[in-house]
């Protein structure tokens, strides 16, 4: 699917449509357009990037990629931008993704993405109903999306804090299984988010630091900005990182400590009940002469023997703290 906004400085009209918009742009050299590819077939669409607009085949190659870190590129008629965004399903940190391709122009806008984009869908809305296009030229409306892109990882790693939060009171009141393969999940999670977050970092630390043809200087406050909002998701993303491993290693170490006291129990239990067996087992040997047997009272004897071995072996491991 194709779908552009077309705006005509001479009457200051914008116009939503399809692919017949790009010949009327092409007819009009005071005209801009932004040109929206989806679930286009990839040979009509790379058809499309390169005859119409001049993209570069290395680059469109890129932007068809299910797979490719984030970069910015700077060719002889546009600046790409490569990002890697949210898909629609994604709610949680359990987050799926989709790439999203941009191409900068001076009168164009291209943006391609892999499957549906919740960013991009806002972002056309919001210009198509205010008209905003000439006001924002194509940087303007790019570096918007990059914002819209940057600020859905925010709200899921800020409600992974919340849950992590849960998991910790959890782990401490009823420690089980399902924990940690969910801090497991967590912590996998969590390496793919800042890695990804650290591939966005890098390329708006290079749109800061250096001069792109295509996005103008009064951008830099715009630029700044997002950028923070990714050092920030950074940030978030190598703390709750920490967090998720140091509750890995916490409920490791309650279990392990479970596990400890199960076995001091269980040495207390055989360390009794080793002389006692030993004691029952001399006496119930199949001898017939064995001189304690003849004593009227032995079996008392015997029975008083080893309840004060065990009283004895009691007060020696409650003297220990064992018990």
């Amino acid at each position: 699917m194709i779908r552009t906004l077309l705006f005509d400085p001479a009457d200051r009209t914008h116009t939503e449509g399809g692919d017949e918009l790009i010949a009327v742009w092409r007819d009009k050299p005071n005209t801009l357009i932004w040109v929206d590819f989806a679930d286009e077939d990839p040979s009509s669409e790379r058809e499309c990037m390169q005859s119409v607009f001049g993209l570069h085949p290395l680059a469109i190659a890129d932007a068809q990629r299910t797979r490719h870190p984030a970069k910015i590129e700077q060719f002889e008629n546009n600046t790409f931008i490569l990002l890697k965004g949210l898909d629609s399903e994604t709610t949680t940190i359990e987050f799926g993704t989709i790439q999203i391709a941009i191409f900068i122009g001076p009168r164009f806008l291209l943006t391609r993405h892999s499957g549906v984009s919740v960013s991009i869908d806002k972002l056309w809305a919001e210009v198509r109903d205010s008209g905003q296009l000439m006001t924002r030229r194509p940087d303007g409306i790019a570096i918007g999306l990059t914002r819209y892109v940057v600020d859905r990882y925010l709200p899921i790693l800020l409600d992974l804090e919340q849950r992590l939060d849960v998991l910790e009171r959890e782990m401490i009141a009823h420690p089980r299984d399902t924990l940690l393969f969910e801090l497991v999940e967590h912590k996998s999670n969590l390496k793919k988010l800042r890695r990804i977050m650290a591939y966005h970092a890098e390329v708006f630390a290079r749109l800061r630091s250096q001069s792109w043809p295509e996005v103008g200087g009064d951008r830099e406050h715009e630029i700044t900005d997002v950028y923070e909002q990714l050092e920030r998701a950074t940030s978030l993303a190598g703390l709750y990182h920490e967090l998720v491993s140091d509750l890995q290693d916490g409920y490791i170490s309650l279990a392990s400590h479970k596990l400890n006291n199960i076995v001091k129990v269980l040495t207390v239990i055989t360390v009794i009940f080793v002389p006692l067996s030993f004691l029952a087992g001399l006496y119930g040997m199949n001898f017939e002469y064995i001189p304690e047997l003849q004593y009227k009272n032995a079996y008392y004897v015997l029975i008083s023997v080893m309840i004060g071995i065990a009283v004895l072996l009691l007060l020696l491991f409650r003297k220990m703290k064992w018990l």
